[in-house]
């Protein structure tokens, strides 16, 4: 009998129960200088030290929760032959590769799984894929380590992202099967493509949502996030009727890249604690942070705040901000910014695992008092980190940075214990 997994998310900090990773594999390298833009690089990773940094991250996670690998789920619900056809007949459709269809099908479910995320070499055999550049009939899936993006567990629902890219919807694609058709998931998938009000315009990705009680909504809005995309999660709201609900909007900066996501510059620590990018979400600036509420069904407030942080204050979290890269210098902080110092994951209330390399930003945690532990020291035995009431754990981050993200980014929770706030 498998044990069943109801999806339960209802903070950013609740002690986690589930997560759902995907370690780096062969589809970060399938790329070249001429495509990596494409595939949102500025650069080529190196796999075999993203490999080694990330293994920390999962060797960590696996010691304090559950965990789960996407291409694990993917190959399980492959073997369902009606669930493989769906999927490949959305895939090949939304890609207009309706010839691959009676090649994939017929490779057996791992195979299948492996190719989709790391790519389908394309068979030349026709003058036309001859004289084509592309080596791939469907691209690798370079960015699916960020597996927060496509799909968002809110409350016991799963939301599924609608990608700024099209390079990345097939990850929202694969992570919506796994969703609905996976034997240990108890949810429901909730998609915006489905919506009567969905527009070209619609984007939404996880890196974008925080969940900071269950009855407040953090939603960045910027390059990734667009409004129509909010308002999409804003009628859902609506449609739930369920007494009083706020969306705090935080407007991004379109560059640098840095600020792709609410999520770069402000995440949640512990019951009283933020991390916060200081010149963006503290300063006086040129972006709106605005403040939806509804109640019972209708929208009775729509207003400008002051900042994100006495946004929260007003509705009851008092957090102290904690400064990526600390106070001293603002180069520093924008260094530190720029290498994902403020995408912090909690693991529970006080603790939280991030980049090693932020020093300024460990220190400032350190100084607030969070114990700093070496990830390795946790997985080789020598710490035991439930012996600690407050800690930052440090992964290696020396090549992971350059793909855009950070520990929040790499992790999808599904299931978190109620917070005693």
């Amino acid at each position: 009998m498998v044990s069943k997994i109801h999806i339960d998310v209802s903070s950013e900090i609740g002690e986690l129960e589930g997560v759902i990773l995907h370690t780096p594999g062969s589809e970060v390298e399938n790329m070249t200088p001429q495509n990596a833009e494409r595939a949102l690089y500025s650069d080529i990773l190196n796999l075999n030290v993203a490999r080694k940094e990330y293994s920390q991250l999962n060797g960590v996670l696996s010691k304090l929760t559950k965990t789960f690998q996407v291409a694990d789920l993917l190959t399980d619900i492959l073997k369902n032959e009606k669930v493989k056809e769906t999927l490949l007949h959305k895939i090949c459709k939304y890609e207009q590769k309706q010839f691959l269809n009676k090649h994939l099908f017929s490779l057996e479910a791992k195979e299948l799984s492996r190719q989709l995320i790391e790519g389908v070499i394309e068979e030349k055999n026709t003058l036309t894929k001859y004289l084509s550049k592309e080596r791939y009939s469907l691209p690798p899936l370079h960015n699916f380590f960020f597996t927060r993006d496509s799909a968002i567990s809110m409350l016991n629902e799963v939301l599924i992202g609608r990608m700024a890219n099209t390079v990345r919807e097939r990850e929202s694609l694969i992570m919506e099967a796994i969703f609905d058709y996976h034997e240990i998931f108890v949810t429901k998938t909730i998609n915006p493509l489905n919506s009567g009000s969905f527009t070209p315009n619609t984007t939404i990705e996880g890196g974008d949502v925080l969940i900071a009680r269950d009855d407040i909504l953090c939603i960045g809005q910027g390059t990734r996030t667009t409004s129509q995309g909010i308002d999409f999660i804003l009628e859902k709201l609506i449609n739930q009727k369920n007494g009083k609900q706020h969306i705090l909007v935080q407007e991004l900066p379109y560059k640098p890249e840095s600020f792709i996501h609410l999520d770069m510059v402000f995440t949640f620590l512990d019951t009283d604690k933020c991390m916060v990018y200081e010149p963006l979400i503290l300063e006086v600036n040129r972006f709106e942070t605005i403040h939806i509420q509804v109640d019972n069904g209708k929208v009775t407030k729509i207003s400008n705040e002051e900042n994100m942080v006495s946004a929260l204050k007003n509705l009851g979290m008092d957090l102290k901000p904690v400064f990526c890269g600390g106070k001293k210098d603002l180069w520093t902080q924008e260094r530190e910014q720029w290498h994902s110092g403020a995408n912090f994951f909690a693991i529970g209330p006080g603790k939280v695992i991030g980049y090693e390399r932020n020093t300024s930003t460990i220190e400032e945690l350190n100084k607030n008092g969070f114990e700093v532990i070496k990830a390795n020291d946790i997985i080789k035995g020598k710490i035991d980190p439930n012996n600690y009431k407050k800690y930052v754990i440090t992964i290696e981050g020396s090549e992971l940075p350059r793909g855009g993200g950070g520990a929040r980014c790499m992790t999808m929770p599904i299931r978190r214990k109620p917070v005693k706030w």
